[in-house]
């Protein structure tokens, strides 16, 4: 076999962390011939890049992927190296056919295939799913003099750990779970002052994420019967894990409203006040990360794909899975991804059985 026909698969999956792992699990029972590229060192996707301290909302067999529940450890919310190991030993249980590292490029349209250039040389399919997730997308709002700002600015998709703050005086910008457990750790070593744009919503202390995707499922469910009345409340509710708790017995886990521009060492409020600012942490979110669809030209001005289900309407050959509802309700999570990896391995699967 020639190198060139040894890298011709049915189907190339972009992308080794959950959504890449999901598809995978069920391509393996189709009998199409399928590699997994992955742009990691090792295994674990996005979950090898996030602070040590990160912990899940959701017990273990509630943050698991289709065919085997990640075991219990000895946390009741799992920590991000429980996550970590817990995707490296599903990729061994299963076998999947992963290769890494190899960071893909761009992917081409030919009339026969779909070309994928890698660092690693061209691969070749009949059909690909994009799993790239969001982590190499942060997202960071624009400011008023953002450039001006001689502090440190910083993404939580790099953040690791509080020391680097100690001493300092940190704005916190997010009100999601990740802004309300980087706050309760920095704030321990430093002057951290949480900045949402509202208040942010927070479950009861006997409650945890189950809650928040019955609720987002509900809420999903109630739009696609037209707007039916939905519960309030969903996936950005921040849950009271026991860091969190802490913070709100410490009195941190309060929050004002954004600031309006920056200075060169600070930010100035909507009141018109200054204030002096050693650094600020973003927790805002990401965007999908779809740079190496650029050259398939649809990639539309919002960031996303036009898709039916997951399926690119303007580029039948390509599925997206995990980026999001928009590619599948709560297919962004490790228990949410089940349903549109295994819709999408179906459709591929008829696709390419009928050609």
């Amino acid at each position: 076999m020639t190198q060139h026909q040894s890298r011709q698969r049915d189907v190339l999956i972009i992308g080794g962390g959950q959504a890449g792992l999901a598809v995978g699990y069920f391509l393996r029972r189709s009998g199409l011939s399928f590699s997994i590229l992955d742009g990691e060192d090792g295994p674990g996707g996005a979950w090898t890049h996030a602070w040590s301290s990160l912990t899940l909302f959701s017990p273990a067999q509630w943050s698991s992927l289709p065919g085997w529940p990640m075991p219990a450890g000895d946390h009741v919310y799992p920590q991000r190296e429980e996550v970590v190991a817990y995707l490296s030993q599903y990729e061994e249980r299963y076998q999947l056919p992963v290769e890494r590292p190899v960071q893909v490029t761009a992917v081409h349209s030919t009339p026969d295939h779909l070309s994928v250039e890698t660092d690693r040389g061209e691969w070749t399919a009949r059909a690909v799913v994009s799993a790239t997730g969001t982590w190499r997308a942060p997202f960071i709002p624009d400011y008023p003099d953002q450039a001006l700002f001689g502090g440190t600015q910083l993404h939580s998709a790099d953040y690791k750990d509080p020391q680097n703050f100690a001493g300092q005086r940190v704005l916190i910008v997010g009100g999601g779970n990740s802004g309300a457990q980087i706050l309760a750790e920095v704030s321990k070593v430093a002057k951290a002052i949480w900045v949402t744009l509202r208040e942010p919503t927070f479950l009861a202390d006997d409650v945890d994420g189950r809650v928040l995707f019955a609720r987002a499922t509900a809420k999903w469910e109630a739009l696609q019967g037209g707007g039916a009345a939905a519960p309030v409340g969903g996936l950005g509710d921040v849950v009271m894990i026991p860091a969190v708790k802490e913070a709100r017995a410490r009195g941190i886990l309060t929050s004002v409203r954004p600031f309006v521009r920056f200075t060169a060492s600070g930010v100035v409020w909507e009141d018109g006040t200054e204030s002096h600012v050693d650094a600020v942490i973003w927790c805002t979110g990401f965007a999908p990360a779809l740079e190496h669809l650029r050259p398939l030209n649809i990639v539309g001005s919002d960031g996303r794909v036009v898709v039916a289900a997951t399926r690119s309407v303007a580029e039948p050959r390509l599925w997206l899975v995990g980026y999001g509802d928009w590619t599948g309700f709560a297919s962004a999570t490790l228990i949410g991804v089940t349903r549109s990896a295994r819709e999408t391995a179906r459709e591929i699967e008829v696709e390419l059985g009928s050609q």
